[in-house]
């Protein structure tokens, strides 16, 4: 657990965005909605950390709020420089997040919205070397080509706008654009859930790839578990706004000490049909982040909840090396995970 700590690229503490509720001609908050609540993680250089939960628990938001795409409403981002010197990112004014901005990219979900139109591949690619003043002119024509060699499209297409590419190639182009810069750190949005799932396979393998090849980072955003205990060296768990638990990728998928995260492991598709394992239906919806419950979120609908967790929030504790976990009854309960 030291030896990671020291590794450590980014390290983020107790994270928050809200978005208030107007409400009235005279547009008056009536609330919040907590899309981020208090959450605290780290990552270590060349690793992955998984970020799994279901669609609108705020896994989205806390990528852009770590790259300041979106502003913080509270909470403190720590990133490692090239001088190995850290710096709180929430505290930087915008001149200063942008001399920094190019060892912290984004791939996209979308390959659709995510590319302009109106640019060439040309154009879309070079876009951050000419921002961040890295390359011009026939310089930076060169460093695209290498580019797109190396996400494996042809380099006769850098005239093409983005219409004339598939979903893949589409996404390609994305990963190419955020590499442009040569980042530390990238966070990947869903990058394979809008595409077939044969191409999802090569999107992953490629990334994988790159990321030995340029010694990158990645903080990894999906809700498809499948996915990301393929591409993960660890994984957080996110259920409205908080990260529930955090763990070894092989750690967590055997041995979870979260009920939310043993009902989502139960619907893990298992490939040996011998294999036995209960789904299980939780109760009730997703609890509300503009009027989330008192005490633990995920209460209403666990099995295992008892009156403490209707009244007082868990502690977001190590319950064994580099396992983190927030419940009450982490050290008590027996889990199931994915059978071996």
């Amino acid at each position: 657990m030291e030896k990671e700590n020291k590794n450590k690229l980014l390290e983020v503490r107790s994270l928050k965005k809200y978005f208030p509720i107007e409400k009235g001609f005279w547009r008056n908050v009536a609330g919040y909605v907590r899309a981020v609540d208090g959450i605290n993680l780290y990552i270590s250089e060349g690793e992955t950390l998984g970020l799994v939960g279901e669609s609108g628990c705020g896994k989205t938001t806390a990528g852009r709020c770590i790259l300041r795409a979106i502003e913080p409403t509270e909470g403190e981002i720590f990133f490692k420089l090239d001088s190995d010197k850290e710096v709180d990112i929430t505290k930087l004014d915008k001149k200063e997040i942008r001399l920094i901005r190019k060892n912290m990219q984004m791939i996209f979900q979308d390959p659709y919205s995510s590319l302009d139109p109106r640019m060439t591949v040309l154009d879309i690619i070079g876009e951050p070397l000419r921002v961040n003043k890295i390359a011009k002119g026939r310089e930076l024509e060169e460093k695209v080509k290498d580019l797109v060699q190396r996400v494996g499209l042809n380099v006769k297409h850098l005239k093409r706008y983005p219409h004339a590419f598939s979903g893949g190639q589409r996404q390609r182009i994305g990963v190419a654009r955020a590499l442009a810069p040569h980042p530390k750190f990238i966070v990947a949005d869903e990058p394979v859930s809008a595409l077939d799932v044969s191409v999802q396979a090569q999107i992953l393998n490629l990334l994988q790839d790159l990321q030995k090849e340029f010694d990158l980072t990645y903080l990894f955003i999906s809700h498809d578990l499948s996915v990301v205990e393929h591409i993960s060296d660890r994984v957080a768990v996110m259920y409205v706004g908080k990260i529930v638990e955090m763990a070894e990728t092989e750690e967590l998928f055997l041995n979870p000490k979260h009920p939310y995260t043993e009902a989502l492991l139960s619907a893990v598709p298992k490939p040996d049909p011998r294999l036995k394992m209960e789904q299980i239906i939780l109760a009730g919806e997703v609890a509300n982040p503009a009027n989330p419950p008192s005490g633990c979120y995920f209460h209403p609908r666990c099995r295992y909840a008892q009156d403490i967790c209707e009244v007082e929030e868990p502690e977001w504790r190590e319950v064994a090396p580099g396992h983190y976990v927030s419940c009450h009854f982490a050290d008590e309960l027996s889990l199931e995970g994915v059978p071996e």
